[in-house]
Order: C-alpha cells, then sequence, then structure tokens
C-alpha cells in the first residue's frame, strides 16, 4: 500500500501531475489500477494526485474508490454526470497539476509509460496523446475486428475533423495545465466524441499535439458495445464538425479571459 512519502506526492504542494481516473460501473477493476499508479508514484521524485471521476455507477464503484482514498491521501474522489466526457472534464477543470494526464482504469497503457508524456522525456507539447499506430507503438492481444472498427472510424474522424492524427481515441493522453483548462472548459460533448471533440479545438486554437507511441495491450470489459456505440461515436463526430462550421469553438477562452494558467 501506498507510503505517500512527501517527496513523491505531498498534498501540501501543487502536484507536478494530475492523473485523472473516470470510473463507471468499475468495481473490479479499480482496486488494481489504484494499486499500480499508486505504487509507480511513490517511486517518483514528484508531487502527484489521482482524480476518481465516478460518473454515475450503479455498482459499488464509489464505496471501493472512497475506501481507497481514505487510505492514500493523495487520491480523491469526484462525482460527474454520466458520460466519460463529462467525468474527464470534471477532473481536468479541478486538477491542480502542472500536467494532467487521463488513464483509463484498464491501464491498457501501463502507468509506468506515463513518463513517456512528461519532461524531461517530452517537452515543448501542449496535447500529448497516446498513439497506438505511432511508429514505436506495440499493440498486443487486440481481436482483429476490434483493430479494423478502430482504423475505420480513424479515418472518418481523419477527414471529418483532425487530418493527420492517427489515434484520437486511446484514452490515455496529457495536457499542460494552461491547455487542459483551456480545452476543457470549452468541451461541451459528453460522451465518447469528447476525444475528439477536445483535439479539434485543440488544432483550431493552435495548440501543440504530439502522439506518443505506446505499449498497448487488449483487455476484456471495454465500455464500448460494438453494436451500440460506433453509431452514436459517429453522430458524435458530426456535431463536433457542426459545432465547428456553426462558431462554437472559434474563440480561443484565454483571450476572452485574459489568459488562463
Amino acid at each position: 500500500m501506498s507510503s505517500n512519502k512527501p517527496s513523491g506526492t505531498d498534498v501540501a504542494t501543487q502536484p507536478f501531475l494530475t492523473i485523472v481516473i473516470p470510473a463507471y460501473n468499475e468495481e473490479r477493476r479499480l482496486p488494481g489500477a489504484l494499486d499500480k499508479i499508486t505504487a509507480y508514484l511513490d517511486r517518483q521524485e514528484y508531487a502527484a494526485e489521482v482524480l476518481v471521476v465516478e460518473n454515475g455507477s450503479t455498482d459499488r464503484t464509489t464505496e471501493v474508490a472512497e475506501e481507497f482514498a481514505a487510505r492514500v491521501p493523495y487520491v480523491q474522489v469526484l462525482h460527474s454526470p454520466t458520460g466519460k466526457g463529462a467525468a474527464v472534464r470534471k477532473g481536468m477543470l479541478a486538477g491542480r497539476g502542472k500536467f494532467l494526464y487521463m488513464c483509463d482504469t484498464d491501464l491498457a497503457v501501463p502507468i509506468e509509460e506515463v513518463a513517456k508524456f512528461l519532461p524531461p522525456q517530452l517537452s515543448d507539447f501542449d496535447v500529448a496523446i497516446a498513439s497506438r499506430e505511432a511508429p514505436g507503438a506495440q499493440r498486443y492481444g487486440e481481436p482483429f475486428h476490434r483493430h479494423l472498427m478502430g482504423r475505420v472510424y480513424n479515418l472518418i474522424v481523419q477527414l471529418v475533423a483532425v487530418p493527420g492524427i492517427q489515434d484520437t481515441q486511446c484514452g490515455f493522453k496529457c495536457f499542460t495545465r494552461r491547455a487542459a483548462r483551456a480545452l476543457f472548459s470549452a468541451q461541451v460533448m459528453s460522451g465518447f466524441g469528447f476525444d475528439v471533440e477536445v483535439l479539434f479545438i485543440a488544432r483550431r486554437w493552435g495548440y501543440r499535439i504530439v502522439e506518443v507511441p505506446v505499449h498497448w495491450y487488449y483487455g476484456e470489459g471495454s465500455s464500448v458495445k460494438l453494436l451500440r456505440d460506433p453509431l452514436r461515436m459517429l453522430g458524435e463526430l458530426w456535431e463536433v464538425r457542426r459545432n465547428g462550421w456553426r462558431g462554437l469553438y472559434d474563440t480561443p477562452l484565454e483571450a476572452e479571459t485574459g489568459g488562463i494558467k
């Protein structure tokens, strides 16, 4: 169990890193994920915080998260409306870190790979997204039909919204504090389409987006349903494009607020 050493995760200082974990009906996977994440953070020299954002679960996700948070001071439990996008937005706007990293409970990208998204390994970026397609990336155990579905969707995403980005849907992304505050304040979508929306806004506002090659491990238990969600995701993709045409994302929030820090 976490020791919460002051040199690594001192809750009295501004964290170097915030990890945001959206959690919907994750009572089974959440404890193991938190064990791995906190064990990793306790080995680091920087301060960190972990925000578990429960969003409408019908199982014991809240109880499991709160039991863990009671033992580890730098883990907090938040609640949001339903939808992964709503959960990530809540965590990103609540996080205090200099860098904010969204992380799925399946840890399909092992937590150790977070170092690839942070200085000194990565610098001069606003948004760093895990990519299963960038040179050097590796996929493990993914069924062919899942891979095919993802590539077809990405082709449509590139044609409609964010050309040149090879993998918008991997659930592991890192934002500078400045970018997170601006982008998630402008986000309006609460479903799976929020990934594309945030990247669409970031591209429109001139933020530097980099794709980080990762090792990604397929696991059962994905919340994406093959028969239902692809059509919903296509509908949300069209909504992003339509919002862009309507000018919803035209004005960077920094210009409106005098700067977000």
